[in-house]
């Protein structure tokens, strides 16, 4: 039997798999192996994890290390320094300028281990953290004494502190707080030589300073050179550095030494914060906090043109404003194109071409609808706006948000190789020329023959523009490299910056010396040797050597020799554009590396690690379809088992990702291809036929429960079917659902019903626990509607499809649609108690068939509580009074269809007090969780559903999936399904 871990890590479980991955440059591996705690992997699988982030560029490391400590990455530092390997630091990987990729470095992933929030000061408003920490954690740790960290990029969700050091990252609140060198007070950085030294404000000339000097050695030179080159180029940094509230390019020269109280200080933490790891490497660092406004309030002004809106801006933020926005139509027409935004898009006025949307919070206005009032005067009443939208409570202010923050994934979801991409999206002007300075962008953009969408940060002058262009082809690289020219002296020639939030990376450190000139530039190359002699840490990004310039075309993630191969496949993928489309639409964002809320990705919420995030896997596919790794691969043990096993098949990526990347649809289609070359191993057939398993159970029933009682029963099944000993296996019933049924007959005729329901029985239901089938009738039927148990129909093929039988499902779907359809367009409607099971027939159907049988059937599919709360059938039934508070987990399945919301308000009119769980995946996910290699990860999740629901104040926890009650079950008491706490409020006479 295997050894259980808490905290399964995926070094562990790629040992037990006991396959082969070779490193590349073992020597140097080995040397790491030897001089640190953390893993290091070197293999190829890991290379291309590690090749690519959010942006345009893909290069290979060699391997990552995973340090632990300070040490740790101490002793990587000088190991990799011995074998002449270049080092790159990262986060999340979210950047979207090539920052955290690079060819042939030894990746430092802080992510893992070195995530602590070590110290937390709320008097003096400091924190001391690693640079793994992610943002939102650390600013939900830091709620509780009403503080924040202020920068606030749209990926704070899954963002690291270190990373946005790097980067010196900011967000839509800029206007207010400013960016991230603002808020660094003090750092330990990792030289390139492997010192350790610790930065901080210092008098120039005081006591500290000379203590430093008198010392000597490499701190002293540092400081020695930084002051100087500071003094030398004093005139220069004053003319050349834009005058913005962002600008992250280049190094912040302008900013390491200030004066204030009549004292010149110096602080090395300001240039370490953007110089995105090419001079040392943070280990540590403390924060300065600001205070969390109690309340805002939101107030989108709609223009009937893009440029008047723009031509706001600079009067917007006369008015103490915290967050200045900007959408235009592109932005609104894809929203109400998509099924996920349509709703947020409704608001706005049809011809609406542009809006400016503006904050107000607690700490500067006392009277929001005051405050709204003088704006709505100037901008409506006396200005070009010719409607405004006003969000006072949480619920609307969100919503307006979401419409904002949709635009990316909005764009990037757009069907063919023509893609918005990120390359001159960052450039930032002085707000006051913002108008003037999109109709000049405008103008380039038209005489290359492409357009763009417009948003973003208007009120800091950042607008996120991204032309439309095809990477795949040379004639689109290039176009792309003459817009960033033009573009480029567009902003020059507006006072601007080249980057004004994503950095410089891969993206724009080509086009530095053309913002600073060459005495600048000369004395950026002077610092970076300074730091870094040898030119060592992450080599290529700000700087750049005469002999190794920096060129934005190279090094693309697609380019010109690009090709994808096109599978045939069994299920239909021509909504995505087809098999390598789908795989494709990741755009690296990093999204799948959330741990807060929604659902994607369970894998990685128990095990993180980048070879299990939704982002990991498709680099993998891709990798394998485009011949990068050979495209047999996808076939190999070593793939199924360490790529596309640990996926739950959750299909939360089908909603969360941004771009929509469906894992679970392309870990079906792999495993089928997987099966039709090799044969299948009995373990997956035995799961995939459930269905008849469980029958013979209940035909067996109760000897079959006794023998899977039997003492060492459960090792048994580990040793000979791979099923973790720690799980029980289903007890089954002699009498099934269907059979109870068919004994006791429907109770509403069909002439006096308010609707006909063929209640079909999923496989758990039917055979090991019909108490939820049993209720769902009695609810139904006290609703007035007739229902019938068919006994014609196959099961639904969920188990067949998730273990990758696709033919198989086929056939089980096309039996059923064959036999449901006639009764469906007579007024029958199909409906499950099990979320799996309906959810199949709503969407994978729609992927295995492609007739209008199968349409008609998916759109008259149900579950049981979307059933009644869509069709409002307990406005019929009368509920006797209930003291009872349930908290609600959903099905994952159904969130990815968005229909798991409707048990809620089943409940809440049943006179429950519901607690609606933003709770992921339960972990167990079907077969998933009884495999003995994946038991250990299974727990791992189970347990973040275990504290929500510990957390919660209700007194019960119900869930619809049979998995999840499964999986709580393990906790001591088997959860009720929604529909029996329905059934138990019915009344009784």
């Amino acid at each position: 039997m295997a050894t259980r871990d808490e905290n399964p890590d995926f070094e562990t479980y790629r040992k037990s798999l006991g396959h082969e991955s070779p490193d590349a440059r073992p020597e140097l591996a080995s040397d790491l192996r030897s001089a640190i705690d953390g893993a290091v992997r070197f293999d190829e699988y890991t290379q291309v994890l590690y090749a690519t982030d959010g942006s345009i560029y893909q290069a290979r490391p060699v391997g990552a290390v995973f340090p632990t400590c300070v040490e740790d990455v101490q002793a990587a530092v000088r190991v990799a320094a011995a074998h002449d390997a270049p080092i790159l630091p990262r986060g999340a990987g979210s950047s979207l300028a090539g920052q955290s990729v690079g060819s042939g470095c030894v990746v430092l992933d802080f992510s893992r281990h070195m995530d602590e929030i070590l110290d937390v000061d709320p008097d003096s408003r400091r924190a001391v953290v690693e640079p793994g920490v992610v943002q939102d954690d650390l600013d939900d740790h830091l709620a509780r004494w009403n503080l924040k960290f202020a920068p606030d990029p749209a990926s704070s969700n899954r963002a690291t502190i270190g990373g946005g050091i790097g980067n010196n990252s900011t967000g839509a609140h800029s206007v207010r707080y400013g960016i991230t060198d603002a808020y660094t007070a003090e750092l330990d950085v990792v030289l390139a030589d492997g010192s350790l030294i610790h930065t901080r404000e210092i008098v120039v000339g005081g006591e500290e300073w000379d203590e430093i000097i008198e010392n000597g050695g490499r701190e002293a030179e540092l400081y020695r050179t930084v002051w100087q080159l500071f003094e030398d180029n004093h005139d220069e940094i004053e003319s050349r550095y834009p005058t913005l509230k962002r600008s992250v390019s280049g190094y912040n020269l302008h900013k390491v030494v200030y004066e204030r109280d009549g004292e010149t200080y110096i602080n090395l933490s300001k240039l370490f914060v953007g110089s995105e790891g090419t001079l040392g490497v943070v280990v540590r660092a403390t924060l300065d906090l600001v205070t969390r406004p109690e309340e805002t309030a939101l107030a989108l002004y709609c223009y009937d043109d893009l440029v008047s809106a723009l031509s706001a801006v600079p009067d917007a933020l006369d008015f103490d404003v915290s967050a200045v926005e900007l959408m235009d139509d592109e932005v609104f027409r894809l929203a109400r194109e998509s099924t996920e935004f349509a709703e947020y898009a409704d608001p706005i006025p049809a011809d609406a071409e542009a809006a400016l949307m503006l904050e107000f919070d607690s700490e500067l206005h006392s009277d929001f609808e005051a405050a709204i009032a003088e704006t709505n005067a100037h901008f409506v009443h006396a200005g070009n706006a010719f409607d405004v939208l006003e969000a006072y409570t949480d619920d609307d202010q969100a919503r307006l948000w979401k419409l904002r923050k949709a635009a990316i994934p909005l764009l990037m979801s757009m069907e063919g190789d023509p893609k918005p991409y990120p390359f001159i999206e960052d450039a930032s002007v002085p707000p006051e020329e913002l108008a003037e300075y999109v109709r000049e962008f405008m103008a380039i953009l038209d005489d290359h023959d492409t357009t763009a969408a417009y948003f973003a940060h208007a009120g800091s002058g950042t607008l996120h523009i991204r032309p439309i262009l095809n990477l795949k082809d040379a004639d689109g690289i290039e176009t792309m490299h003459s817009i960033a020219e033009d573009v480029t002296s567009l902003v020059l020639s507006h006072h601007g910056s080249f980057s004004g939030e994503h950095g410089d990376g891969l993206a724009r450190t080509e086009f530095n010396p053309k913002l600073y000139g060459p005495q600048l530039w000369s004395a950026f190359k002077e610092l970076k040797t300074a730091f870094d002699p040898d030119w060592r840490l992450n080599p290529g990004k700000v700087v750049f050597r005469e002999d190794d310039e920096a060129d934005m075309r190279e090094y693309l993630r697609y380019g010109p020799e690009y090709s994808s191969l096109e599978p045939r496949t069994v299920q239909d993928f021509s909504d995505e554009g087809g098999f390598s489309h789908l795989v494709e639409l990741c755009n690296g964002c990093g999204t799948c590396r959330q741990t807060g809320s929604e659902t994607m990705c369970p894998s990685y919420r128990g095990m993180k690690d980048e070879m299990v995030t939704t982002r990991g896997r498709a680099n993998l596919l891709r990798a394998a379809i485009s011949g990068e790794i050979p495209s047999e691969e996808l076939y190999t043990d070593r793939f199924q088992e360490e790529v596309l096993d640990l996926c739950l098949g959750c299909k939360g990526c089908a909603r969360d990702c941004p771009t929509g990347v469906d894992l679970a649809k392309l870990k079906a289609e792999v495993k089928h291809a997987r099966h039709e070359k090799r044969s299948a191993s009995f373990r997956d057939r035995f799961f995939a036929e459930a269905e008849r398993v469980s029958a013979l159970g209940s035909a067996l029933a109760p000897i079959s429960n006794w023998m899977t009682n039997l003492p060492g029963a459960g090792v048994l099944a580990e040793k000979t079917l791979g099923i973790a000993a720690e799980r029980d296996l289903p007890r089954f019933t002699r009498e099934t659902f269907a059979e109870w049924f068919e004994s006791r007959g429907a109770r509403i005729s069909p002439d006096v019903a308010t609707e006909r329901v063929l209640l079909v029985p999923d496989t758990f239901t039917n055979y090991s626990y019909p108490k939820p089938g049993k209720a769902a009738v009695r609810v139904l039927e006290a609703a007035g509607v007739h229902v019938q148990v068919p006994s014609d129909l196959a099961p639904s093929g969920r188990a067949a499809y998730s273990e990758g039988f696709l033919h198989s499902a086929r056939e089980k779907a096309q039996m059923n649609v064959s036999s449901l359809e006639n009764r469906v367009e007579d007024g029958w409607s199909v409906v499950f108690v099990e979320p799996s099971d309906a959810v199949m027939f709503q969407d994978e159907y729609r992927d295995l068939l492609s007739d209008s049988a199968v349409e008609t059937v998916a759109e008259n599919t149900f579950g049981v509580c979307e059933l009644i709360d869509r069709k409002r059938l307990d406005d019929g039934i009368r509920f006797q009074e209930v003291d009872e508070s349930l908290a609600y987990h959903g099905h994952c399945n159904q969130k990815a269809v968005r229909r798991d919301h409707h048990a809620v308000g089943v409940l809440r009119r049943a006179g429950y007090e519901v607690d609606p769980l933003d709770s992921g995946c339960c972990g167990m996910a079907g077969s998933f969780g009884y495999r003995a290699e994946q038991y250990d990860l299974s727990q791992a999740i189970g347990r973040i559903l275990f504290e929500q629901v510990d957390e919660s104040d209700a007194e019960t926890v119900v869930a619809p999936g049979a998995s999840c009650r499964t999986q709580l079950e393990g906790r001591g008491t088997r959860p009720p399904h929604p529909i029996e706490k329905v059934a138990e409020a019915l009344h009784r006479p």
